[in-house]
């Protein structure tokens, strides 16, 4: 087939060039080729003899002698040098090929080809450094034809894929890259051979020579052209880039890794709450580690067991108390009850247990991470084996104590948990422990104040003689719900009723501690029967001695510190003190109500004024003089007597309620005076009509609400009478409490109260001086009281069996239910309580009680 092509050929490179020498030794043909290699024109060189022409005069002879061995029918080929025109110097050096010919009479002649040493050597040369670069490159060199067949390859492409290079010589990328890579490739090179763009750093994967050794090519594409321009084929230029591509992925892991990491210390641990913290950790977790993750903690430590049965050998109940999955419609498994059997689904908030025999038994025993295998599945059901590859179990360990499992697993096709996984997870997990362990901690510690405080706040329904009592507590916030407010409501003798609210500076478990001490302390008081300004100047001094620490108090010895300077000592001694002075520092307001004067008298040790609300009236800040704090000392505290009418409303609060850094304490005053105004409903509505109308959702401080509704008692269920200072009056003492009792239909209380009213009016007939007043109250109990001139307090003593009396205060004792006796202005009162009859208990027989005592 006859085919034309373009200049560009190998001989364009190599510059040939023909003549041709006659039977007698001369020129006889020139070509154009040769006249421009040589620079010789035809008409120069045509007939002249090419040795006398062209070579130097020293090497003439020994031409001669050559093209008569040349004409004698011998070949030849040399190196010939030559110069461009006559007289000139030599400036080429030729490779001449002579062929033997013959003319048409049969005569010797020649045919002589001439190429230009110099264009040749440049060829070999070009050759030589192909050779080189093709044969010593590190990277992988291949040519493809332009069917796509492999030409050559170099060492290092057969080095890789195994056997020699001559192997691949007509081999497609099919017969060594896998399948869909083959395609890839093959569709890159038919792109670059078409359009002759070239492909840069397309990424290719491929089996090495090694069994298993999986590579990753970087492979750049170009086409190859013809001196003509002709397209000849495509090379391929592969770099192994296996090793970076695996120093990328680690450092790309390691970098997911550390931001994982870090994003789990910044949430992590946000809430002391048992479950949120266990949720936190799957939301970080999935999916950016795995797919599927659970947590079980145990069961013991969320009800509060230190150390439940069963923990050490990882037999003990669990609790699932958070589940996370990138995969829609799989829940994590737990291990199989019976070995063998199939793993069922364990719901958030289920309890179980992990066998023995499990691995995640075994991590909760030894405290070490297990990998757990998926398991193959025939059904293809949607469960644990089907979908999941591997598994990390990894005990949650704190403070050297496992308290539950995490579960991080990976569904099939994801890349299997590796040594930094298993760092990563334990690291996680760890991480969720310790803050699981101080949420438990914390729980614990929180219970534990909460029942302290509870205990020393008064029961949600107290009573009181002529009051009707509502309250409300409520905690800065739920998170500590443990603070230094309080509110009491303490009956005293002759049916009053004391009222207290105060607050301790600060919040928290130290408040509550002190709050404690100085609620008792005003109960202690309290029933002392002191007035309200005696119960707070009492308190005051309680407060200081609270608050000062024990390196306050002399020693015998001078304190120093480590150094030996006794200024460093005082000097952290005043700071504990400043410290524990500033907790025990409290405001407290002190109210006494006497039902049947309808009076209350207040003082005030620094605490908001209490609010008075009457019938038809506005709301009023009672004009109580404030005080100083208790334990600031040194100011002495007033008191004021208020007559509070039946139906009046009064309000003891603390400053959390009126007071936030949203609004200044006037506005939260105004408000709550407004609130108590248009409260006119039950007690216990009107108390949330308060809340609800004040802002106390703002968690600054802790609130405390104390409400009365004054009812006082009524004149019928008083009695009151003067007595002579005479022995009748004992009898006119009997008669009389005979009648109120009959009166008010207590027939049954008749002879306990006779003999214990002339017990006590005989005593201060006998001890006492003075007009003797008698005095009956009921209300939920039965009170009497005595009044005399005397100050001297009545004092119970055991009588000996000789003794004919003494044993009045005993018989007072043992017949009532309570009895006592306080001082007044103008001398003092004995008291006794007995409890109304129910129908159901019998009262004890005053003889029998009268005979007990001999």
């Amino acid at each position: 087939m006859w085919q034309s092509s373009r200049p560009g050929s190998i001989y364009d490179y190599i510059r040939v060039a023909s003549f041709s020498l006659g039977p007698d030794g001369r020129i006889e043909q020139w070509s154009e080729r040769a006249a421009q290699m040589l620079g010789i024109p035809a008409r120069y060189a045509l007939g002249k003899d090419p040795v006398e022409a062209f070579v130097p005069g020293e090497l003439r002879d020994t031409g001669r002698r050559k093209v008569s061995e040349i004409l004698d029918g011998r070949e030849w080929t040399g190196l010939v040098p030559y110069r461009r025109e006559e007289g000139g110097a030599t400036d080429g050096l030729a490779e001449i090929y002579v062929m033997p010919s013959r003319n048409e009479e049969g005569e010797r002649a020649a045919v002589c080809l001439v190429v230009d040493v110099r264009a040749l050597r440049g060829i070999e040369t070009d050759l030589a450094a192909s050779q080189a670069v093709f044969g010593q490159s590190p990277m992988g060199f291949t040519l493809f034809g332009t069917d796509l067949k492999l030409l050559r390859v170099n060492e290092r492409f057969a080095t890789v894929f195994g056997g020699p290079a001559s192997k691949y010589r007509g081999c497609g990328p099919h017969d060594f890259l896998p399948r869909n890579e083959a395609e890839r490739m093959t569709a890159a090179l038919r792109r670059v051979l078409d359009t002759g763009e070239p492909v840069a750093e397309m990424q290719l994967v491929g089996l090495g020579s090694a069994e298993g050794d999986r590579r990753r090519w970087s492979v750049s594409l170009y086409r190859l052209h013809g001196a003509s321009g002709r397209p000849i084929g495509v090379a391929a230029l592969a770099a192994d880039v296996t090793g970076r591509r695996r120093a990328e992925r680690e450092a790309a892991n390691a970098r997911r890794n550390l931001a994982l990491l870090n994003e789990a210390g910044a949430r992590i641990g946000n809430s002391l709450d048992l479950e949120t913290t266990a949720r936190t950790l799957l939301d970080v977790a999935v999916p950016q580690f795995c797919d599927l993750a659970s947590v079980d903690l145990y069961q013991g430590l969320l009800v509060g067991d230190e150390a439940p049965p069963g923990m050490s050998d990882g037999s003990a109940e669990l609790r699932r108390v958070a589940f996370a999955s990138a995969v829609s419609d799989v829940r994590l498994a737990t291990a199989p009850a019976v070995p063998g059997d199939a793993p069922g689904p364990v719901a958030v908030g289920a309890v179980h247990r992990y066998p023995f025999n499990s691995p995640c038994a075994s991590a909760l025993r030894t405290g070490h991470a297990q990998i757990i295998p998926g398991r193959e599945s025939d059904d293809g059901g949607p469960e644990f084996g089907a979908v999941v590859q591997s598994t990390l179990a990894v005990p949650m360990v704190a403070r050297d104590t496992v308290v539950g499992l995490v579960q991080f697993s990976r569904t099939k096709g994801s890349e299997p948990f590796g040594e930094r996984d298993t760092a990563l997870a334990v690291e996680l997990a760890a991480r969720a422990a310790v803050c699981i362990d101080n949420a438990r901690l914390y729980r614990r510690e929180h219970e534990r104040a909460l029942i302290l405080q509870r205990s020393l706040l008064p029961p949600g329904d107290p009573e009181a003689a002529g009051l009707d009592i509502a309250c409300r507590y409520l905690p800065g916030t739920t998170a500590t719900e443990v603070g230094g407010d309080w509110f009491d409501v303490i009956e005293l003798p002759g049916h009053r009723t004391a009222l207290v609210v105060g607050d301790v500076m600060g919040r928290g478990l130290r408040a509550a501690v002190a709050m404690g001490e100085l609620r008792t302390a005003v109960r202690t008081l309290a029933l002392l029967d002191l007035e309200p300004a005696e119960v707070l100047s009492a308190l005051d001094e309680i407060a200081r001695g609270l608050g000062g620490s024990g390196d306050d108090r002399p020693t015998g010895r001078s304190a120093r510190g480590r150094s030996g300077s006794p200024e460093g000592a005082e000097q952290g001694r005043s700071a504990r003190t400043a410290d524990l002075s500033e907790v025990y520092l409290a405001t407290c307001v002190y109210a006494v109500y006497d039902p049947i004067s309808r009076r209350c008298t207040f003082a005030n040790a620094g605490h908001l004024p209490p609010v008075l609300v009457e019938d038809g009236e506005d709301a009023l800040l009672l004009d109580v003089p404030p005080g100083m704090p208790l334990g600031v000392g040194g100011e002495p505290f007033e008191e004021i007597e208020v007559e509070l009418p039946d139906g009046a409303l009064l309000a003891l609060y603390t400053d959390g309620l009126v007071e936030s850094r949203h609004h200044p304490l006037d506005e939260g005053l105004q408000a709550f005076r407004r609130a108590l105004s248009a409260a006119d409903r039950p007690l216990e509505d009107a108390c949330d009509h308060v809340l609800s109308a004040m802002n106390t959702s703002h968690g600054e401080d802790d609130i405390a609400l104390l409400m009365a509704r004054v009812q006082g008692l009524p004149k019928d269920a008083v009695g009151d009478w003067s007595l002579a200072p005479e022995a009748r009056s004992v009898a006119r003492a009997r008669e009389l409490t005979r009648d109120q009792l009959t009166d008010w239909g207590l027939q049954g209380l008749v002879d306990t109260t006779e003999l214990l009213v002339s017990e006590l009016v005989t005593n201060a007939l006998r001890h006492g001086h003075g007009e003797i007043r008698l005095r009956l109250l009921l209300d939920r109990t039965l009170v009497c009281e005595v009044w005399d001139a005397d100050l001297a307090q009545p004092r119970r003593r055991r009588a000996r069996d000789t003794d004919e009396g003494g044993r009045g205060l005993q018989l007072v004792g043992l017949l009532s239910e309570g009895w006592g006796s306080r001082r007044t202005p103008r001398g003092k009162t004995v008291w006794f309580e007995l409890a109304l009859p129910d129908g159901e208990s019998p009262a004890m027989d005053p003889s029998e009680a009268l005979l007990s005592l001999f």
